[in-house]
C-alpha cells in the first residue's frame, strides 16, 4: 500500500509545499469520496443510479434508481452498528472492520442486522429481491452486482474501490467515473496530499511503530481492510461459500479471523483517534484555508 501511496503523489503535479508544511489544495480537489466535491458526489450517485436501473430494465429486471439521501445512508452505515448514534467505537470493539465478523455468503439483500450494501440498495429494491425466487435472485445479483455481491455502488463509493464492481454497476459506473478511479491501484488524491506533509509522515511512523509493538505489521491504517479482505477470500473463495456449511476446520478458521479483525480494529482506531486524524484534520483545513486564500 504504501507503494501505491508513494506512486500516486508521484504524479500528482502542481503541488507546492507552502511555509515547508502542507501544500495547497489545487483547483477542482474536493473532500468527498475520491477527491470530489459535494456537487459533483451527488451528480455521480444520480447519474450512476440511473444508468444502473436502465440497465436492469433492459435484463429483464426491475430496480429503481436509488436517490442521493439512500445511497448516502449506505455509505454513512460504514461503521455504525444499527439503530445506535455515535458508536464508531463499539463498533470497532464488536464487530472490528465489519468484514468477516459479519460474515455470512448471503446477498446483501438478505441480510441481518449490520449491512451498509442493503441500506444503499434502499428498501424497495430489496423487498423486489425477496419477491424472487431463489434462482431469479441469483440471477438478478449476477445482472446487478456480477460475481461479487458484496460490491454494491454504495459500499465501492465508501471504500473507493470501484475495481471489484460487476455487472449492471459495474456498466454504469464506467460511464460516470474516469479510467483511473476505476483501477484497484487508485488513492484519492486529497489523502496523497496529506501523506505527503511532513507532519503525516511522522505519525504515520508513529502509527507503525505503535502497530508493531501490538504485533501488527501495517505501515498505514488503509493497508487493514484490504488485508482482511484478502484473507477472508481465500477462506471463503470469495464469497461462495456460505458460513452456514462451513466444515469445522473452515469455521475455525473463521473465527480466528474474526478475533484477529477486532484486535487489529481496536488497537488501529485506538492509533487513527490520537495519532494520525487530529493531524489529517489540521492539514485538510490548511490546504483548503489557503486555496480560498
Amino acid at each position: 500500500m504504501r507503494n501505491i501511496i508513494q506512486a500516486v503523489i508521484n504524479v500528482v503535479t502542481g503541488l507546492v509545499l507552502v511555509g515547508g508544511a502542507s501544500a495547497q489544495a489545487p483547483a477542482g480537489l474536493g473532500t468527498e469520496e475520491f477527491g470530489l466535491t459535494d456537487k459533483e458526489l451527488v451528480q455521480a450517485i444520480e447519474n450512476g443510479e440511473a444508468l444502473i436501473a436502465q440497465c436492469m430494465r433492459e435484463q429483464g429486471f426491475e430496480y429503481v434508481a436509488a436517490d442521493y439521501r439512500t445511497v448516502r445512508a449506505g455509505m454513512g452505515a460504514d461503521k455504525m452498528l444499527p439503530g445506535v448514534s455515535d458508536s464508531e467505537e463499539q463498533f470497532r470493539d464488536t464487530l472490528g472492520f465489519g468484514l468477516s465478523t459479519v460474515y455470512t455468503g448471503k446477498p446483501p439483500q438478505l441480510a441481518e442486522g449490520y449491512s451498509p450494501a442493503q441500506v444503499g440498495l434502499g428498501e424497495r429494491n430489496v423487498q423486489i429481491f425477496k419477491n424472487l425466487s431463489p434462482a431469479d435472485q441469483v440471477a438478478y445479483n449476477r445482472a446487478l452486482l456480477g460475481e461479487n455481491t458484496g460490491a454494491t455502488f454504495a459500499v465501492a463509493l465508501e471504500t473507493e474501490n470501484l475495481s471489484l464492481c460487476g455487472g449492471c454497476t459495474l456498466k454504469a459506473i464506467e460511464q460516470v467515473f474516469k479510467p483511473d478511479q476505476l483501477k484497484a491501484t487508485y488513492y484519492n488524491p486529497l489523502d496523497a496530499l496529506i501523506n505527503k506533509d511532513p507532519r503525516m509522515k511522522a505519525a504515520l511512523r508513529k502509527y507503525a511503530d505503535e502497530m508493531r509493538q501490538a504485533g501488527f505489521d501495517y505501515n498505514h491504517p488503509d493497508e487493514l481492510e484490504p488485508d482482511i479482505k484478502e484473507r477472508l477470500n481465500a477462506l471463503t473463495s470469495g464469497g461462495t461459500i456460505l458460513a452456514e456449511q462451513m466444515l469445522p476446520e473452515q469455521l475455525a478458521a473463521l473465527k480466528k479471523l474474526q478475533d484477529y479483525e477486532r484486535r487489529v480494529a481496536k488497537k488501529s482506531f485506538e492509533l487513527e483517534e490520537g495519532v494520525i486524524d487530529p493531524v489529517a484534520e489540521t492539514i485538510e483545513k490548511e490546504m483548503f484555508a489557503r486555496k480560498i486564500e
